[in-house]
């Protein structure tokens, strides 16, 4: 199975960010754990602060021959319409996943413009978020 992962702004910097929100693993780190829990599929891991270059990963997506999709807009979730509308208009299942608890959140962060149009997502977890996704991906995607 060909995954493709993505990350938005600031989760380059994970682990130097807020570790009860979000855990103590870097970005590699949760690559790493994906890729050695489920060895038989292949991962394409990207992170980017630009909006616009998140977009034309979603939109190459299908393209490329990928089986699913998942991604952590990050801070994009709550305000990219366009990014919203690439993933509308991605026909791969996907799986949004956030490492913080979004319930527990400032109320600003509790809007999700982008998980409506995915399969579902997945908040709290922080690394097992990502495990939870591949999991469930594999579930949609055999069905």
């Amino acid at each position: 199975m060909k995954i493709l992962v993505l990350n938005g702004p600031n989760l380059n910097l994970l682990s130097e960010r807020d570790s009860v929100q979000y855990g103590k693993f870097s970005l590699v780190s949760i690559e790493n754990l994906l890729s050695k829990e489920f060895p038989s599929h292949q991962f394409t891991f990207y992170q980017s602060n630009l909006e616009g270059e998140l977009i034309d990963q979603i939109q190459s997506a299908g393209t490329k021959k990928y089986d699913g999709l998942i991604i952590n807009p990050a801070g994009y979730a709550h305000t990219s319409v366009a990014i919203r509308d690439a993933l509308e208009l991605c026909k791969l299942p996907k799986v949004e996943v956030h490492l913080s608890h979004i319930g527990r959140r400032e109320n600003f962060r509790q809007v999700l413009l982008t998980a409506s149009v995915c399969d579902g997502f997945i908040s709290g977890f922080k690394e097992k978020s990502y495990l939870a996704a591949v999991y469930l991906l594999e579930k949609i995607i055999v069905s």
